[in-house]
């Protein structure tokens, strides 16, 4: 293969040549959902990107036209969006570039890197893709076709394009995590660039490697970072790269994410989809959190990082070899970290949404008194709550009097409903006479209905809990019902009473 020859004008360029920043791609194909991997690879791209002020750039492999579905390209966009990982170019498609493919393709064809192959399509089918899910793939036998010499095979049918891999020695390149790398050339298939034509055509579909070597290169990608079951990829588009004499990015493999079995993560470890995380409420920053830390180290034992602190410290180096194992309990501790720790402002917006989606949010929270209600508000319950539709639904009695009592907290704490109803009546009246309305006022109050009965305080406690939300568990009682208001709390009471009666 020829070191000197000229760059193709697609944008290739000679090594040493060009914009010297930072720029990297999350390239997905839409032959399934964002996948808890692919998450993770978008997030390190992002990650290095934006802390070395960088380029993102988003490319959508589609060139596969029998395993596309061009409906799940939404839901990749949408997964990254949720996730909150912004791009500066893009999305490009594959599928909308296929004449750059086809000029490299004869570009490569003229200065012998590749030659005319006639040999049965079912020869070169496979192989040059690396689909999810394949961690490792059997060594083969290499046989070299006659084709590579001149001589088709079968020179009655229209010829794929294959690379000629050169004979004896080795490829190398240096990997990021993993190191120095090394594969025997006569282990490396001469593998298939272009899939033969059909009609007029003079190719068919670029395959994978072409397609993505090209893309790189146009793009002026300076750092591959992708998962490490592209490993076995890289030795043939470093030889690509050399044939269209352009400079080889940085390769970094990211190690695999595998399930607690320490198998590889898959649908039967649970949900893969990140779309799903979402639905299920967790909050977007606190899944960026989790998943920075399958494979890669900050240093030190802090766990609870806010992305503007992933941002300063996440580099490359810090990215592991061994394989990250998803912990759905991890995962959901930081969720609940972050509901309780995060600034209640930001924490808002995410409520408002999910309080919408459910068909309780009201106008008047988003201003004034009512934003201040809304706030304290969440801020109580945040504390109890583990996933955000919880704000909705075990929560539910807060933002609405539309709500059911649990059968189970009545069982419990409304034994006797004779003396539970003469109690609760009680209250209703001793509340509803309180001048003031505040924490001590309704404690004092409380307290004094049950002396009077000659009842513990617990007891009454829990009943007023079970009346007023509905559940068996809530936030601090009086505190709950300072947040309720005098009017509610006493309307509540009178309605248990009825239901009682």
């Amino acid at each position: 293969m020829p070191d000197n020859a000229d760059t193709l004008s697609l944008g290739i360029r000679e090594p040493g040549i060009g914009d010297p920043g930072i720029r990297v791609r999350f390239a997905p194909s839409p032959t399934g959902y964002l996948h808890v991997g692919g998450a993770r690879t978008a997030l390190f791209n992002w990650l290095f990107a934006r802390s070395k002020r960088g380029t993102m750039i988003v490319r959508i492999e589609d060139t596969d036209a029998e395993r596309n579905k061009p409906e799940l390209v939404n839901g990749i966009i949408e997964g990254l969006q949720w996730l909150g990982l912004d791009w500066d170019e893009g999305p490009f498609y594959q599928s909308q570039r296929s004449s750059l493919y086809l000029e490299a393709a004869k570009r490569l064809l003229a200065n012998g890197s590749a030659f005319l192959c006639y040999c049965a399509a079912e020869k070169y089918v496979g192989g040059d893709h690396v689909e999810e899910g394949v961690e490792t793939q059997k060594v083969r036998r290499v046989t070299r076709c006659s084709c590579r010499g001149g001589k088709p095979s079968t020179p009655d049918v229209k010829p794929a394009l294959r690379f000629k891999v050169p004979v004896g020695g080795s490829t190398k390149f240096l990997d990021a995590v993993f190191g120095e790398r090394e594969f025997a050339n006569d282990e490396i298939e001469d593998f298939v660039l272009m899939r033969s034509g059909k009609g007029d055509e003079e190719f068919g579909q670029a395959m994978y490697q072409m397609s993505v070597v090209v893309d790189d290169v146009d793009m002026r990608i300076t750092h591959v970072i992708r998962g490490a079951d592209h490993i076995s990829n890289t030795p043939k588009q470093v030889l690509l790269y050399r044939a269209l004499a352009a400079e080889i990015p940085i390769f970094a493999h990211l190690p695999l994410i595998l399930g607690a079995d320490k198998s590889r993560l898959s649908k039967r470890h649970g949900a893969t989809d990140v779309n799903m995380y979402r639905s299920e409420g967790f909050l977007p920053e606190a899944f960026r959190n989790f998943l920075a830390l399958l494979g890669w180290s900050p240093g030190g034992d802090e766990e609870f990082l806010r992305t503007s602190q992933l941002l300063e410290r996440f580099s490359l180096e810090g990215v592991s070899r061994v394989n990250g194992v998803f912990d759905r309990p991890k995962l959901e501790w930081f969720n609940t970290q972050y509901l309780q720790k995060l600034p209640i402002e930001e924490l808002l917006p995410h409520v408002e949404a999910q309080l919408k989606n459910s068909k309780l949010w009201k106008d008047q929270w988003a201003s004034g008194a009512g934003h201040e209600w809304f706030s304290k508000t969440v801020d109580l319950l945040r504390p109890r709550v583990r996933l955000l539709p919880d704000f909705a639904s075990w929560s539910r009695a807060f933002f609405t009097d539309d709500f059911a009592r649990d059968p189970a907290a009545k069982e419990k704490f409304w034994k006797e409903p004779a003396k539970i109803k003469d109690l609760l009546s009680k209250t209703a009246d001793a509340l509803a006479a309180l001048p003031e309305w505040n924490h001590d006022a309704c404690d004092h109050a409380t307290r004094a209905v049950a002396e009077a009965a000659g009842v513990k305080a617990g007891l009454l406690i829990n009943a007023i809990r079970v009346a007023i939300v509905g559940q068996a568990v809530a936030p601090p009682l009086f505190d709950t019902m300072v947040v309720l208001g005098q009017q509610r709390v006493v309307h509540r009471l009178r309605d248990a009473v009825s239901e009682l009666g």
